[in-house]
C-alpha cells in the first residue's frame, strides 16, 4: 500500500510503498477514506516532539471503513464507517492520562496511509451527517477542544467565551462546540478574514490580538469580561487574556505556540478568583461524548483544503504556513 513516511528530521514525508498492516488481537484494519493533519505532524518533521521515533507514518486523524478484525475482535465492526479516537492507552483515570499514553501517528503507524490498524476500543461510528473529509477533521481537534472547554473549563450554557487565535482546528472546534452548547463566543485573530469566517460560523465578533490593550476592550465589550477563555498560544499575549477575564473566570490552556508566559502580577488572577486549567487530548469517555454531541447538534468541522495523499508534502507545507482556516485533509486514492 501507499503511505507517507517521515524518515528524518528536516525532511518532508515521502509518498512510498510500505507493507500492508495486519490487525493483531483486539485490533481492526481500516481502509482510510480521509485523514487530517495536525500541528503535531509538522512538529515531528522538525524534530520538535517528545519521544521522536523515526521512520514513522504520521497522522492522528482519520475515518474509513473497517475491512477486517484481528483475533478475538467483534466482527460486527466489519463494513462500518468509523472515526478513530487518536488517544491510545489513556489509562484508568479521567483526571489525567496514564504513563503508557501515546497518540496515534508516532510511534504507532498513523492514518496518512491507505490502511491503518488501531485497537477496536478506539473506534466510534462516524456521525452520519458528515462527509469523509469532515469526519476526518473531527478526532484530535475535537477531543482536545471538548476536554479543554467542557471538562477543564467547566463550560455552562450562557457563558461568555473568548477563543484566542481562531483558525486552527482545535480553536474552531472549541468555538463551534461552545456555540452549540448555548454560549456567546468571541474570537481573536490578526486577520480580518478569519474573524469574518468565525462570525459566519456563529461567533459574535472578534478582536485583533496584535492591538495593545485589546483585553481591556474585550472586558468592556463583553460587559464584565469572559467567563471562559481558550488559549493555545501562551507567550507575551497571555496578560491580555487575564485582562479580558471576568471575575470567577476560567482560562483553558492546551498549547504554547508563542512560548513562555510573561511576568504576570498574581493579584490580577487571585482578586478575580480566576482558574487556569491545563489540558491535552482526552479520555475515551470524552471522545464518545464528543461524537454523540456532534451527531446530535449536527456540528460540521471546518475543512480548509483537501490534498491527495501523493501530494502530502504540499499539505504539510500549507499547514505550516499558518494560512489555513480549519483542517487540512489528505485523501488516499
Amino acid at each position: 500500500m501507499k503511505a507517507l513516511v517521515q524518515h528524518a528530521v528536516g525532511e518532508s514525508p515521502r509518498y512510498e510503498d510500505v507493507e500492508d498492516p495486519t490487525p493483531g488481537p483486539g485490533e481492526a484494519l481500516i481502509d482510510v477514506a480521509a485523514a487530517a493533519l495536525n500541528h503535531r505532524d509538522v512538529w515531528i518533521t522538525k524534530g520538535m516532539y517528545p519521544g521522536m521515533s523515526l521512520p514513522c507514518t504520521p497522522g492522528s486523524d482519520g475515518c474509513g471503513i473497517v475491512s477486517a478484525v484481528g483475533e478475538g475482535g467483534d466482527e460486527g465492526w466489519i463494513g462500518k464507517s468509523v472515526v478513530i479516537d487518536p488517544s491510545l492507552d489513556w489509562g484508568d483515570a479521567e483526571s489525567h492520562q496514564g504513563k503508557d499514553f501515546n497518540i496515534l501517528g508516532m510511534p504507532r503507524a498513523g492514518t496518512l496511509a491507505e490502511k491503518v490498524t488501531v485497537p477496536i476500543a478506539n473506534l466510534r461510528d462516524k456521525p452520519p451527517h458528515l462527509t469523509d473529509e469532515q469526519a476526518a477533521a473531527l478526532p484530535l481537534a475535537g477531543v482536545t477542544a471538548w476536554r479543554a472547554i467542557m471538562t477543564q473549563a467547566r463550560l455552562q450554557p450562557g457563558d461568555k467565551v473568548i477563543i484566542n487565535g481562531i483558525g486552527g482546528g482545535v480553536a474552531l472546534m472549541a468555538m463551534q462546540l461552545a456555540v452549540a452548547f448555548g454560549c456567546k463566543v468571541w474570537v481573536t485573530s490578526s486577520k480580518k478574514d478569519k474573524i469574518g469566517r468565525a462570525q459566519q460560523l456563529g461567533a459574535e465578533a472578534g478582536f485583533f490580538y496584535v492591538d495593545a490593550g485589546w483585553g481591556k476592550q474585550a472586558r468592556k465589550t463583553l460587559g464584565g469580561g469572559a467567563d471562559v477563555i481558550v488559549d493555545s498560544a501562551g507567550g507575551p499575549g497571555f496578560g491580555e487574556l487575564v485582562d479580558a477575564l471576568a471575575p470567577g473566570g476560567r482560562i483553558a490552556v492546551y498549547g504554547a505556540t508563542r512560548g513562555k508566559w510573561p511576568e504576570l502580577l498574581p493579584a490580577k488572577l487571585f482578586f478575580k478568583q480566576a482558574t487556569i486549567a491545563s489540558s491535552t487530548m482526552g479520555s475515551p469517555r470524552e471522545f464518545s461524548d464528543l461524537c454523540t454531541f456532534v451527531a446530535d447538534k449536527k456540528i460540521v468541522p471546518e475543512v480548509d483544503r483537501t490534498f491527495p495523499l501523493e501530494k502530502g508534502a504540499e499539505a504539510f507545507d500549507h499547514l505550516a504556513s499558518g494560512e489555513q482556516m480549519g483542517k487540512v485533509v489528505v485523501k488516499p486514492g
